[in-house]
């Protein structure tokens, strides 16, 4: 515990570094207003020709019993690449970094890598509605399978679908997976994940956002399938050094969840972004 523990605290030890010196030396990313607007509407589009590096801070609060908090840092690389004039593929890939409260503890709880998650998006360079296609996978790489993961190699299909109208950017992310191999005790896999996101740019960087993820587990009793957050946040755009970053915080309340899940939920975000 105390390996995940470490490297947990070296990275938000780097993160609480940068927004330090954000707070100091911020600027706008670009002297240009096209420029800056180009490079937040790539910020916003998962498939854009834009290698990024998010990290992204999830608190999951008031679970039962005792009230604990699960936590879930995602640590989630977009990398393009060109396949032709025509067509470029993404990798977006989830390394997620888990505390799992333990039901039967009143503090205790379960600290590790949890399950990858890695997608992968063709998507046209040139096209009036931007759209990506492929397959996600879900690979057992939790160091605990029986509470961090789900001990089993699954995969389904994914797409995304966006305009950026004006100051608008309006587009949805699903995917399914379903088990296709690993531990036999452990129950099947097939779960959905949804995301429609919805943000409005402001001047100087600025924009707001929503960006709930909806998820399903179908082999879920009923009553406990689905999670459905509402809510939203702010973020901005900005230049830290030389170097362009994505920074933001979201808070959402969670009006369906399974029988002693989370409630509500706060997303903070850092994100790198390296425009070609």
């Amino acid at each position: 515990m105390s390996m995940f523990a470490g490297l947990k605290r070296r990275l938000w030890l780097v993160l609480a570094a940068n927004l330090v010196a954000t707070s100091l030396c911020a600027q706008a990313p670009s002297t240009s207003g096209q420029d800056t607007e180009e490079l937040r509407k790539a910020a916003q589009n998962p498939v854009a020709s834009l290698i990024s590096v998010p990290i992204q801070e999830n608190w999951n609060f008031n679970i039962d019993p005792n009230n604990r908090t699960q936590n879930i840092l995602n640590i989630q690389p977009v990398i393009p690449a060109s396949i032709g004039k025509d067509w470029n593929l993404i990798v977006r890939w989830i390394a997620p970094i888990v505390f799992q409260p333990d039901p039967s503890k009143a503090e205790l709880g379960y600290y590790g890598f949890g399950d990858m998650n890695p997608s992968f998006f063709i998507s046209p360079k040139r096209s009036k509605v931007i759209w990506g296609v492929g397959p996600a996978f879900l690979l057992p790489t939790a160091t605990n399978t029986g509470n961090l993961g789900t001990g089993k190699w699954s995969v389904g299909p994914t797409g995304v679908v966006l305009v950026q109208p004006g100051k608008w950017t309006l587009g949805g992310l699903w995917n399914n997976v379903w088990s296709v191999a690993g531990h036999q005790d452990r129950a099947d896999v097939n779960q959905m994940l949804f995301q429609y996101f919805i943000n409005y740019n402001l001047s100087k960087g600025y924009f707001l956002t929503w960006q709930p993820t909806i998820t399903a587990n179908w082999e879920a009793a009923e009553g406990s399938k689905y999670v459905v957050p509402l809510g939203g946040g702010i973020g901005r755009i900005m230049k830290l050094g030389a170097q362009p970053v994505n920074i933001g915080a979201q808070v959402y309340g969670n009006p369906v969840h399974p029988p002693g899940g989370s409630p509500w939920s706060l997303r903070v975000q850092f994100t790198m972004l390296f425009p070609k």
